[in-house]
């Protein structure tokens, strides 16, 4: 059984304020490419393990859910970190998480508590990374420019260096900018051809 812990950006961090936005549709591109390849490695079962978060968590699982029709052997796990998660959020993320849940194989909570502390978030990061051997991540350490303001991806990513340290067979896969920007200029030209060829 392979086990991939898929994270990233929260979508403010990437400027994405709506789901059509471009750098949604290349974002996922990506993703759909790297789980693809992945899952053509095995025959095993695969599951995506993924948070809740408005972002490359929820767009992973979605390519993941997705994907599920080509690949029988993959299945998808959402799992919070503390209970009532998501709570303060607007009407529409509320409703878009209740979607994943009903959406995925597996949902679990690692605290049945409310939040009550950075602690819980340490036991949630530490319980990724013990129930998966891959952690396929988009973050570019790059970015990480001003030590007063890290993205959250930095500190899973730290995380799981230091967790590599100790489990050396732990795997970790970034997914970085230029990687992105790559894919979306090839999307763009792919758009262009489109266009041209069928007139529009």
């Amino acid at each position: 059984m392979r086990r991939i812990w898929l994270t990233g950006y929260r979508s403010y961090e990437l400027g994405v304020f709506e789901d059509k936005d471009t750098k949604v549709t290349v974002i996922k591109m990506v993703l759909t490419e790297r789980l693809t390849q992945l899952l053509n490695q095995t025959e095993d079962e695969v599951w995506v393990i993924a948070g809740p978060q408005m972002g490359v968590e929820r767009w992973g699982l979605e390519v993941a859910n997705e994907l599920k029709v080509d690949y029988p052997q993959l299945k998808t796990s959402l799992i919070m970190p503390f209970a009532e998660f998501g709570r303060q959020w607007n009407e529409s993320n509320q409703f878009k998480l209740q979607q994943m849940v009903a959406q995925v194989d597996y949902y679990g909570e690692v605290s049945n508590l409310p939040y009550q502390g950075p602690e819980q978030l340490r036991r949630y990061q530490q319980f990724l990374m013990e129930h998966s051997d891959y952690l396929l991540m988009v973050f570019d350490p790059e970015q990480e420019l001003n030590p007063d303001q890290h993205a959250k991806p930095y500190w899973d990513y730290q995380g799981a260096q230091s967790y590599q340290a100790t489990a050396p067979d732990y795997e970790i896969s970034l997914i970085m900018m230029d990687e992105l920007q790559e894919a979306a200029e090839n999307w763009a030209e792919q758009q262009r051809e489109d266009a041209e060829t069928y007139g529009e």
